[in-house]
């Protein structure tokens, strides 16, 4: 009942901007320059757990951008969705280049969008998967944009794990080790070489997509890297990507929405 509402809510009823509280406007020009302007870069956390594959980010984990994430996922404000599906089809874009060269659009089969999975009571908790329902954003924003992607769902919890705010990088790693596997038949997804790019709204220490990464891996997935919307500011490289023709032309196709 909960996510019925949302939805209806989030479609019939005026809201302000979720970044900075401006009247009438759901995503502000100013907050949406924060989660587009800077393009997606490399991000890597101090430690560096084992495992973890390349991960792009789009945007600092800052100011509004976090506002931003906060309200999609915890306040359920789904018009977000769009735009911040929008950021991370920039860093999937990113990601899935550093594996295949020219562009994604130059390989036989498609990108496939693994994104990391909710624990159920979370999920239940806020009336729907805030992860799962940016990654389809995305993969809608990037098929705009003439990109061949998909999502497969198919990472699951095999156990419980703790709520990770509140632990360090250890206990992060310790909470979510061995707690991953891929759904039954989720071979045959990446039988053909598809590559994998791991999607998530945000990386703090990077302990769940390297689990994340480990079973997609163990299962014969050929992961390539992952891409999140945000990730602090202090796992930014300093050495600044290009964004390319194509990565802006789809934060201008944002810009438009």
């Amino acid at each position: 009942m909960r996510g019925w509402w949302q939805e209806i809510a989030g479609l019939v009823l005026p809201a302000d901007c979720a970044g900075c509280g401006l009247p009438r406007s759901v995503l502000c020009e100013r907050c949406r320059g924060e989660l587009y302007g800077r393009g997606p870069r490399r991000v890597r956390p101090d430690p560096e757990p084992v495992g973890l594959p390349p991960v792009h980010a789009a945007a600092p984990y800052a100011e509004s951008v976090r506002s931003l994430l906060i309200a999609h996922k915890e306040r359920g404000a789904l018009a977000l969705a769009k735009p911040l599906g929008g950021a991370l089809a920039g860093a999937v874009l990113r990601a899935g280049r550093v594996h295949t060269g020219p562009g994604v659009r130059d390989r036989r089969g498609p990108l496939l969008l693994v994104p990391v999975p909710s624990a159920r009571y979370a999920v239940a908790g806020r009336g729907h998967d805030a992860g799962r329902r940016v990654a389809w954003a995305a993969a809608g924003v990037l098929r705009g944009a003439g990109f061949p992607v998909r999502v497969a769902a198919v990472l699951r919890l095999r156990r419980a794990v703790a709520d990770q705010s509140g632990l360090d990088a250890r206990q992060r790693r310790l909470n979510v080790a061995g707690a991953m596997g891929v759904a039954r038949g989720a071979e045959r997804l990446w039988r053909q070489g598809e590559p994998v790019v791991l999607v998530d709204d945000l990386m703090t220490t990077g302990a769940t997509l390297a689990e994340a990464a480990r079973a997609v891996s163990g299962a014969g997935g050929p992961v390539v890297g992952a891409a999140v919307v945000a990730a602090p500011w202090r796992t930014f490289e300093k050495r600044s990507e290009p964004t390319g023709k194509a990565q802006r032309s789809i934060g201008k196709r944002q810009e438009n929405t």
